[in-house]
């Protein structure tokens, strides 16, 4: 199992590998890092051809950008997904399958609609074009050879060091968009167990899955939630047309064709994964 980008994410899914019987090894900037379980080896995906094992069966790519700015988001994603097909082919290594961590952003505002696998991509930030672009590279280059690929959409993550909303609540500066919309998230650990699911599974794999929850909640709905279970003042509603009606957004993704494949999460709404995340469970990988 080659993971080429072995942030928090990819070593949650390698070490998750491992623990299965995998041999597993990680390309990151800093692999003296990674925990045991996961070779490292250096790799800066955004500029170089990497040199990988021979023995390649399964490729991750779950690169993140440094910052966000379309500049950041080509160099890590677009060369990233590059770089890395390029080293397969001067290899001449073929791997079974190939999954590439991808984002909902990829889709537009649908108004609140439901959004899934069948929905056309058609981004109207630079960072789902650029998700979009490297999806395509993708599927191109691995077109009539034996690799299948796929792409997993994400949703917004949260997990252990991830904790952006209940800060808010916690420090009183949260606010409750004045325009309801939906927000799609996807716990840490689940995200990692959808890379294992669908990079392991009997059955050949589709193309593209939505990687979310089961329910796409308002953000209100969310912050009401953290407020009461960190026990503090509901947050106020801001003013229409505010920083906090901007925003990627109102869509709802549907995991159903995740779910068809056999994959339950084990944090199916927002609820349960923010009560464990409150309770302290779970480590943020370095």
């Amino acid at each position: 199992m080659l993971i080429a980008g072995c942030g928090d994410l990819g070593t949650e899914a390698g070490l998750r590998f491992a623990a299965a019987g995998h041999e597993v090894v990680g390309l990151r900037r800093s692999p003296e890092k990674l925990p045991s379980g996961i070779r490292g080896l250096y790799a800066d995906l955004s500029k170089d051809v990497p040199e990988l094992p021979t023995d390649v069966d399964i490729v991750v790519i779950a690169v993140a950008a440094d910052a966000s700015t379309e500049g950041a988001y080509r160099a890590a994603y677009l060369d990233g997904v590059k770089n890395v097909l390029d080293a397969l082919e001067r290899q001449a290594l073929e791997p079974r399958r190939i999954l590439f961590v991808s984002s909902t952003a990829v889709y537009k505002d649908s108004g609140g609609a439901v959004v899934d696998e069948s929905t056309p991509t058609e981004p109207t930030r630079f960072s789902g074009k650029v998700l979009v672009e490297a999806e395509e590279l993708l599927f191109a280059r691995t077109r009539g050879t034996g690799t299948r690929p796929v792409s997993l959409r994400l949703g917004g993550i949260y997990g252990p060091g991830r904790t952006r909303l209940i800060d808010q609540v916690k420090t009183g500066q949260a606010l409750i968009p004045a325009q309801p919309r939906h927000t799609n998230r996807v716990h840490r650990d689940d995200a990692a167990a959808m890379i294992v699911h669908l990079t392991t599974m009997d059955q050949d794999p589709g193309p593209v899955y939505v990687g979310v929850d089961d329910h796409a909640a308002e953000m209100g709905e969310v912050l009401r939630f953290l407020a009461a279970e960190l026990g503090c003042p509901e947050p106020p509603t801001a003013a229409p047309g505010g920083a906090s009606d901007a925003g990627p957004g109102d869509k709802r993704c549907s995991n159903a064709r995740l779910r068809a494949t056999g994959f339950e999460p084990s944090f199916p709404t927002f609820k349960e994964g923010y009560r464990a995340l409150l309770a302290g469970e779970g480590v943020r990988h370095p």
